[in-house]
């Protein structure tokens, strides 16, 4: 008996350690969940609770294992406490050591320090003030805001491809802005150097809204100011509060990696683009030839480009590889790209990845980055079309054959659109003619030609827009006869294939 009262007073006194620690634990608690309360009340009515649930999250992820967090209870709280019985397993007494060594009590501990944390961070944040301010030169802005302008969807049923996300950032060179666009199949980022940062932060804003607003003002300054999804973009005579979007609703640009297939001056590639691109179809489903096909092989640099009824090819050198690398790029992106190349000295580095191609413009401190989807549809055998041999040369002047050919064109219509040129020893005539509108007849002396004369047609639109685009003050006219494609060259860099037109 003597022993069995022994053990008995043993157990009663370590239940009564247990009820001690058990107590001291849920007065812990009680202090816990009402500075929790206070927190929130604070938060909410400052608005900030929902914006910094993450920074609880990494806090508990970093400081014990506890389960994973949800909106609807973004700080996990602790289970046990004096608002739930005591369990009585094991004989009617509680586990050993349960209430004093229990594996959640390392998770509650990495909770209660999230939430202080969290409550910590919203002060600061509260302090602040802005999410995001920079100011920087309002000339270099506008310039970018152009660029990248020219990416944005024109129609869309998603309203953030119609938005600009705005990044400022730090860097080992002082502060930059950077700017990203797309459309779904383009695009592009582009830094603006030298931004004096006074807050590091994204935003993001309409395109449109916010390209007008600051190509309107006239200082020579801009702060841009957000808060949350508020941009307030001010300079010292205007002040314009601008709505944006949460910045992660942008479905952002891929980072390229570093594969470069070859580089080309911005100047030259520019010029290639200038040659070619206008002879593009506005739309086609059999063949990829809405785009510009760009084929290189070793140092050689060939863009190509036609709508069925013309051919334009022109040719100019690289740096590159052994490799060869083809692509079809379409004409948006390379209207956005040739925006980008304002410095005709700039490299411009290329790559094919999958089905996209980067290009990227210019060096560090003031880049470009264009991406672009790949139209891998099949491009025609354009070399089958370009004729091999020639019966009669012409050699014009292009600036006089632009206004003979502009001239003679007055006098066409839809139903006879065509002139008419007549190549004879050191002459050639154009004429038109039009019903119940009357003809024209354009004389153009002194040219070289060589052949029998010929009488051959064209779409007067065609030649105007060759014309347009060749930096040559001669261009040659090769022909073989009325009803083969005539072709106009500018030295052995550009070559034109047109096809004629029948007249009555």
């Amino acid at each position: 008996m003597a022993h069995h009262d022994e053990r008995a007073a043993r157990d009663h006194h370590q239940e009564d350690r247990r009820d001690q620690h058990q107590e001291r634990h849920d007065r812990v608690d009680q202090r816990e969940r009402e500075r929790d309360e206070e927190g929130a009340d604070e938060a909410e009515e400052n608005g900030d609770a929902v914006d910094l649930v993450q920074a609880a999250d990494e806090a508990v992820k970093h400081g014990g294992k506890g389960s994973r967090t949800t909106p609807e209870a973004p700080c996990p709280r602790r289970q046990t406490g004096g608002n739930r019985p005591r369990a009585r397993a094991f004989g009617g007494r509680n586990p050993p050591q349960r209430a004093v060594h229990s594996p959640s009590r390392d998770h509650n501990m990495a909770a209660s320090a999230a939430r202080s944390a969290m409550w910590r961070t919203m002060r600061s944040v509260r302090h602040r003030g802005d999410l995001m301010k920079l100011i920087c030169d309002r000339l270099s802005l506008s310039d970018a805001l152009t660029m990248a302008s020219g990416v944005v969807a024109s129609r869309t049923p998603s309203p953030v491809l119609l938005c600009l996300k705005l990044v400022a950032r730090m860097g080992p060179t002082g502060g930059s802005l950077e700017i990203s666009a797309t459309d779904s199949e383009i695009g592009l980022v582009l830094s603006v150097p030298n931004v004096d940062i006074k807050q590091e932060g994204e935003a993001l804003i309409p395109a449109d809204k916010l390209n007008q607003i600051i190509r309107a003002c006239d200082d020579s300054t801009v702060t841009i100011s957000v808060d949350r999804t508020l941009a307030t973009i001010s300079t010292e005579s205007s002040t314009f509060k601008v709505f944006g979007y949460e910045p992660r609703e942008f479905p952002g640009v891929r980072k390229p990696g570093d594969r470069v297939d070859f580089e080309v001056a911005a100047g030259a590639l520019r010029r290639l683009i200038h040659r070619t691109s206008f002879a593009t179809a506005r739309d086609d489903s059999r063949y990829a030839i809405s785009g510009v096909l760009v084929d290189r092989k070793k140092t050689q640099l060939r863009l190509v480009a036609t709508d069925g009824r013309r051919l334009a090819v022109a040719v100019g050198v690289c740096k590159g590889g052994e490799g060869d690398t083809t692509f079809i790029v379409p004409t948006k992106a390379l209207n956005a790209l040739m925006r980008l190349m304002v410095d005709p000295e700039a490299t411009v580095r290329v790559a094919r990845e999958g089905n996209q191609v980067v290009f990227q413009v210019g060096d560090a401190g003031a880049t470009a980055t264009l991406l672009s989807t790949i139209d891998e549809r099949a491009f025609p055998p354009f070399e089958d079309v370009i004729p091999k041999e020639h019966d009669r040369r012409a050699t014009c002047d292009a600036s006089e054959l632009g206004g003979a050919i502009r001239r003679a064109s007055l006098l066409t219509n839809e139903e006879s659109k065509g002139v008419r040129l007549s190549f004879g020893q050191k002459q050639l005539t154009l004429t038109s003619r039009a019903p119940e509108m009357g003809e024209s007849e354009v004389r153009i002396d002194g040219i070289a030609y060589q052949g029998e004369p010929i009488d051959i047609a064209f779409n007067p639109t065609f030649i105007m827009d060759v014309l347009k685009v060749i930096d040559a003050e001669q261009v040659v006219i090769e022909m073989k006869a009325p009803n083969k494609p005539g072709v106009i060259k500018a030295g052995n860099e550009f070559t034109y294939v047109v096809m004629p037109v029948s007249l009555q």
